[in-house]
């Protein structure tokens, strides 16, 4: 499939109704500058309004990593008004990724570390090779996590472990990951791009719209009461009435044939 770069740091390969996005920077361990920040941005908004993308896959270029942080040579220069820009940019980019109408998929096949965690974590799944580590070592440089680790890891995996991902520094492996909710899935290293692809395949021919009042649904009700997500929800619910693709799934389930889901 051709690529198309978004900048020499970001391309996109497109696999039928799934879009690969990639982090190309494997000499720099695919670390986020501005730049890239800039170029997933608009990779991420290409994606969302292409009809013809129902899924996406974010990974990072090489067997390496992910992404293992931000670009601290570019960090290490900046004052506080601009360290704050910094971090205000990497944060439109995490929530411009979290509400994507399509499932996102995180294909973690190395290092995802600091910024990488964060990009990873505001993805909807996460797919993890046996041999990839995971953490927010931003205390070790005097920091703290600034493009949303602090809020999503605790809405992951608790308060006991944000403080001590967080407070320590020090990365975990993939199966830990898996163990606190951070990651989805964990498999062979050599196995992950199959394996994420099969699942992004299966959300790919699912209803769009279905799909999209999920994500909808979790984001709202994870920054709302739960009577108010609650009525989100049902409001979501009896919208989806209105849709081809409901009528079309619950006669396929009735004919006992697979469904064919058009997003209207």
């Amino acid at each position: 499939m051709p690529e198309t770069p978004h900048s020499a740091a970001v391309t996109t390969t497109d696999h039928g109704a799934v879009r690969v996005i990639t982090v190309n920077r494997p000499d720099k361990l695919n670390a986020l500058n501005a730049a890239t920040l800039d170029a997933l941005q608009a990779a991420f908004d290409a994606a969302a309004a292409d009809a013809g993308v129902r899924c996406v896959v974010l990974t990072g270029a090489g067997s390496k990593a992910f992404v293992a942080g931000a670009d601290i040579s570019e960090m290490n220069t900046l004052t506080p008004v601009q360290g704050r820009d910094f971090s205000l940019r990497g944060q439109r980019l995490m929530r411009r990724v979290e509400k994507m109408p399509k499932p996102v998929i995180a294909m973690i096949n190395g290092f995802a570390l600091g910024g990488g965690l964060e990009l990873a974590m505001c993805c909807h799944l996460r797919v993890a090779a046996d041999s990839a580590r995971v953490g927010q070592p931003e205390v070790n440089l005097g920091l703290i996590p600034g493009f949303g680790g602090t809020q999503r890891l605790l809405r992951l995996a608790g308060r006991a472990a944000t403080l001590e991902l967080c407070l320590l520094g020090a990365p975990i492996d993939a199966a830990r990951a898996r163990e606190l909710g951070i990651v989805n899935r964990v498999v062979a290293a050599g196995e992950l791009q199959a394996e994420t692809m099969k699942l992004a395949a299966q959300l790919a021919a699912s209803a769009p719209l279905a799909l999209r009042g999920v994500i909808d649904c979790v984001n709202v009700g994870g920054e709302c009461g739960i009577e108010e997500g609650l009525e989100y929800e049902t409001a979501q619910f009896g919208l989806m009435f209105s849709t081809d693709d409901m009528r079309e799934g619950t006669d396929a389930f009735l004919e006992r044939r697979k469904p064919a889901f058009n997003g209207r």
